[in-house]
């Protein structure tokens, strides 16, 4: 077995790669790289092997296996990224050729899922429950997205999109989404959601942080978003602990920097929740920044 476990977040202005050791769970090397993805799928696979050669430089020692966060899915059916914000990666067959390029096995999931994965080996879900069986990963912030983490390990699913909680249907009536829906959760929760909901009462324009400001005094307007926010958070996360029953629930990203989220879950949850109490812990995450390319090391851990 590799004495360590190799992690590469590939994001669409940096690639960056971390190196733990696999006997104490330390991180020994980090790099980053700019990705220059305007410069197409080909330079992208040599800017990932630059850096991954810059790496096993200082180890003196090249990777057996690699694991990346990627923004979008590989597709289990058709073997090609989908969804992916770096328009380049789409259709291409990204895990067969970093392996080969690479000679390592490789293993991809996307940014929410590797957010999911650090939180559960490194983060907040391992410090609150060491043991928890299910751990459920959530980014709220420009968007929403998360990932499901069981025994340790990913949840993909049949189609590749386990996790797809923020493109569920919360409000019939709601605004159209990017997906072709209408009244996703990803539409009513998000911070764009939050502002949009705040604009549209108030006629006001502002950021989600002076709307949490403005909501602490005694403007009505930021105070109905923020409750808006806490009763739809509540049936949706009610409805995922019906159906996982997670033991945590990490909540990233800047909506999950509000404190009320956490202060009303409690109430909002449970008149939705098919049980008399609520135990699952429901708490921010610890890694932060360093959430995506520690949960990319944890799929080949």
């Amino acid at each position: 077995m590799d004495r360590y476990y190799w992690g590469v977040d590939l994001g669409g202005t940096k690639i960056e790669c971390a190196v733990i050791e696999r006997s104490t769970d330390k991180c020994i090397v980090r790099e980053r790289i700019a990705t220059e993805s305007d410069q197409g799928y080909a330079h992208i696979l040599n800017q990932i092997k630059l850096l991954i050669d810059r790496c096993a430089e200082q180890l003196e020692q090249r990777p057996l296996a690699i694991g990346f966060g990627t923004p979008g899915t590989l597709d289990p059916r058709h073997g090609v990224m989908k969804n992916c914000n770096s328009t380049a990666l789409n259709g291409k067959p990204l895990d067969k050729d970093l392996s080969q390029l690479l000679d390592a096995q490789v293993v991809l999931a996307n940014d929410a899922n590797c957010f999911a994965l650090a939180e559960a080996h490194f983060g907040a879900a391992k410090r609150v429950k060491p043991n928890a069986e299910v751990v459920f990963g959530i980014i709220m912030g420009t968007g929403v997205g998360s990932g499901v983490v069981v025994n340790g390990k990913c949840l993909y699913g049949c189609h590749g999109i386990a996790g797809e909680w923020g493109h569920n249907v919360i409000d019939p009536d709601g605004a159209p989404c990017y997906c072709g829906q209408s009244g996703c959760l990803e539409t009513v929760i998000s911070g764009k959601g939050l502002e949009r909901f705040y604009f549209e009462q108030s006629g006001v324009e502002l950021s989600l942080p002076e709307i949490v400001e403005r909501a602490a005094g005694n403007d009505l307007h930021a105070q109905a978003t923020l409750a808006r926010m806490s009763h739809y958070f509540g049936i949706a996360a009610a409805q995922i602990i019906n159906v996982l029953d997670p033991d945590v629930i990490v909540i990233g990203g800047g909506v999950g920097n509000i404190d009320v989220l956490y202060q009303q879950a409690q109430q909002a949850i449970l008149p939705h929740l098919f049980n008399g109490e609520l135990n699952t812990q429901i708490v921010k995450p610890d890694l932060g920044d360093s959430a995506g390319v520690f949960g990319a090391a944890a799929l080949v851990k």
